[in-house]
C-alpha cells in the first residue's frame, strides 16, 4: 500500500503460493463460508493492518465441532502491534515519508517501465541489527517467507553472523521521495579454519509485485561484488538452493566469468581447468561445483554444435562428469561381486540396468544443455 486508494485497488493484491505452514498440509480452514484473510502492508515499513472477513461460521450446536481459529494461526506469524482498524492504518500510511532504508548503500540501478513509460530506479542496501528500527522492519518482513518458500523458518536474529541485503524502489508522492520494499536476502557467514568465512545464501525473496524484472539477478550480483572485496572471504555457497534459484545463479556467475582470461574460447575448447577453479575462486569468491557449471555454459557458447566433432567433444565432456554417480554403483558393484552370494548378487544387478543408466545419461544431458542455453538467451539480452 502507497496510497490509501490502494486498500481498494485488486491490482495491488496478491495471493499466497504456500500456506501449508500455517493451515496443514491439505491448506484448509475449517467452519467459514466466504472467508477472507486480508493482509495489508504498507509499502516501506511494512506496518501491518489484519483483518478477517466472513459471511458465517459453524458454532459448537453444528455436530459439536468448532471452526477453526484463524486469527490466533495469523498472530503467530505476524509481529504483535499490527493495525486492526483502516483508519489507524491509513493514518500511519501519512507518515511514511518519514521512512528511509537501513544500512549502508551498496548499488544503485533503474528498470524501465513499460507500463508507467518510464526508468523507475531502485537501491540495494546492506544492514544489520545494529541499524535502529530494523530489528522490528526484519519481524515484519521476514512474514512473507511463510507464503512464498516451501521450507521457510525464521532465523535468530541474535546471532550476528547473518547478513542481511535488502531491495527498495524509490518512488514520488506529493512532490518527496519514498522507498518501497521490493525482496531481500539474508546471508550467514560459516567459519571456515583457520581464518577465511564462506558466506551461505540462506533465504531470498522478491515479492510477487517484483518478480520478472531482473531484480534477483542484480540483488546476487550485488551481494558476490560485496564479499569479492573481502580477503577473508573463501567462496559464497547457498543452503538447499531451489531449481529457480540455481537457474539465476548460472545466469549471475556466467555473467561474472566471461570476461575472465581463463573462460576465453581458446582455454574453454582445451577442457576444464585447475587455473578456472583458481582464477573464479580468488577473483570472484566461485567454488569449484559452481566453477565447474560455469565452463559448460561457456563453452557451449563457443562450440558450434552443428558441427559433429565439436559436438561430440562437448556432449563426452559433460558426460564424463555426469557419469560419476553411475560409476560410483560400479565400483560398489564390483564390491559386491566379491562379498555376496550368487541369489543376492543377482537382486542388485537386477536394480543396476546399464541400458537404463545410459537412458538416464541422454536425459540428463540434454535437460542440461537446454537449461544451459536459456541462460545464454538471457545472458545475450542483458
Amino acid at each position: 500500500v502507497r496510497f490509501p486508494e490502494d486498500l481498494e485497488d485488486d491490482n495491488t493484491t496478491f495471493n499466497p503460493e504456500y500456506s501449508h505452514q500455517v493451515f496443514g498440509d491439505d491448506e484448509v480452514a475449517f467452519g467459514y463460508k466466504g472467508l477472507k484473510i486480508l493482509l495489508y502492508y504498507i509499502a516501506g515499513n511494512l506496518s501491518t493492518l489484519f483483518r478477517i472477513e466472513y459471511t458465517s461460521k459453524v458454532n459448537e450446536k453444528f455436530d459439536c465441532v468448532e471452526a477453526d481459529d484463524v486469527e490466533s494461526k495469523i498472530r503467530e506469524i505476524i509481529p504483535p502491534g499490527f493495525c486492526t482498524n483502516t483508519d489507524d492504518f491509513v493514518s500511519l500510511l501519512e507518515k511514511e515519508v518519514n521512512f528511509k532504508p537501513f544500512g549502508m548503500l551498496l548499488h544503485t540501478y533503474s528498470v524501465h517501465n513499460e507500463e508507467a513509460g518510464e526508468d523507475i530506479t531502485y537501491q540495494i542496501y546492506k544492514a544489520d541489527m545494529t541499524c535502529p528500527g530494523f530489528r522490528e522492519y526484519h519481524e515484519r518482513l521476514q512474514t512473507f517467507l511463510m507464503w512464498f518458500i516451501e521450507t521457510a523458518s525464521f532465523i535468530d536474529v541474535d546471532d550476528e553472523r547473518w547478513n542481511y541485503f535488502l531491495v527498495f524502489e524509490k518512488y514520488n508522492k506529493d512532490g518527496a521521495t519514498l522507498f518501497a520494499t521490493v525482496g531481500y536476502m539474508t546471508v550467514y557467514n560459516y567459519y571456515v579454519y583457520p581464518d577465511k568465512t564462506r558466506p551461505r545464501v540462506s533465504q531470498m525473496l522478491v515479492l510477487p509485485p517484483f518478480q520478472g524484472e531482473g531484480h534477483g539477478a542484480q540483488l546476487l550480483e550485488t551481494v558476490h561484488r560485496y564479499y569479492m572485496s573481502s580477503p577473508t572471504v573463501l567462496d559464497i555457497t547457498a543452503e538447499d538452493p531451489s531449481e529457480n534459484y540455481v537457474k539465476l545463479r548460472d545466469f549471475v556467475l556466467v555473467k561474472l566469468c566471461q570476461d575472465l582470461l581463463c573462460f576465453s574460447p581458446g582455454k574453454l575448447v582445451q577442457g576444464f581447468s585447475q587455473e578456472m577453479v583458481m582464477e573464479a575462486q580468488q577473483k570472484l569468491k566461485i567454488n569449484k561445483h559452481h566453477t565447474r557449471r560455469v565452463y559448460e555454459i561457456l563453452r557451449l557458447r563457443a562450440t558450434d554444435m552443428g558441427d559433429a566433432e565439436q559436438s561430440r567433444s562437448y556432449r563426452l565432456d559433460v558426460k564424463r562428469r555426469l557419469i560419476g554417480p553411475y560409476k560410483k554403483k560400479q565400483r560398489e558393484l564390483a564390491k559386491m561381486r566379491r562379498c555376496l552370494r550368487p541369489e543376492e548378487l543377482t537382486n542388485q544387478l537386477n536394480q543396476i540396468d546399464l541400458n537404463m543408466q545410459h537412458e538416464q545419461l541422454e536425459e540428463s544431458f540434454q535437460q542440461l544443455v537446454s537449461d544451459y542455453r536459456r541462460v545464454l538467451e538471457r545472458l545475450a539480452q542483458a
